[in-house]
């Protein structure tokens, strides 16, 4: 019976990120005028969330289960540092490279997300609602996001929406699928090593793509967006505390 409760809370948390996600990916679809210009807003908004969250949630737990996190977080970094080089290389547009490296970095943490329900709900209920609640909370700004980037990688409307929902909102229910029955297998050592990771990938991201490229076009307001991004994960943060 714990085993049943155990898979049905993780399948409803990871089936409602993914229907919230998908909200956020209709709602920015249908009104493509306003992504437009509103896309510099969306970006500092974004990089707002991606530098905070793993700052004060997901790199301060890493190193709470395993002390050298930190390797981890310096090589997620390094990998987004040289795959963006590499796309760089292959495609000869800066803009589609922005685009692929940034997309690869949320297809990684949308996973991530789906195995860190698993893990919260095989620890308890009460953790993993908690848990549950702070990180469906953002996925309605992730789908934004992840739409909004897309489309800044010259991308049209209809196919980003597609790739969004394929990177951003199916991935999660998927990590959760696949790390349930191997969760029991996993160290807490392993896990930290892998949050520290993930750390590292969107800190790059935030820090080397998105800032820049939101500055290179800043209007007025855009520093209170980035703000907002904070306060935005500083919000999951206490909700989940």
């Amino acid at each position: 019976m714990q085993e049943f409760n155990t898979f049905t809370w993780i399948s409803i948390f990871a089936v409602a990120a993914m229907l919230i996600n998908s909200i956020g990916i209709w709602a920015i679809y249908k009104n493509h005028e306003w992504a437009e210009k509103s896309r510099e807003y969306c970006m500092c908004f974004a990089a707002g969330i991606l530098i905070s969250g793993p700052l004060i949630m997901s790199f301060p737990q890493a190193l709470q289960k395993d002390s050298d996190a930190g390797f981890a977080a310096l090589a997620g970094f390094l990998f987004m540092y040289f795959s963006n080089k590499l796309i760089k290389h292959r495609t000869k547009q800066k803009e589609l490279a922005f685009g692929i490296t940034t997309v690869e970095g949320i297809f990684i943490h949308s996973l991530m997300d789906g195995v860190i329900y698993t893990v919260t709900f095989s620890v308890s209920t009460v953790v993993g609602v908690l848990t549950g609640i702070g990180l469906v909370v953002h996925e309605f700004a992730e789908g934004i996001i992840t739409f909004s980037i897309l489309l800044k990688g010259g991308i049209s409307a209809k196919k980003a929406g597609i790739y969004a929902f394929f990177v951003a909102a199916l991935t999660t229910p998927i990590g959760a699928f696949i790390a349930y029955p191997l969760v029991r297998n996993l160290s807490n050592d392993v896990l930290g090593l892998a949050l520290g990771f993930v750390s590292g990938v969107l800190i790059y991201i935030s820090a080397s793509h998105l800032l820049p490229e939101a500055s290179e076009y800043e209007k007025k307001h855009s520093t209170l967006a980035f703000l907002l991004g904070i306060a935005f994960s500083l919000f999951i943060f206490f909700t989940k505390h």
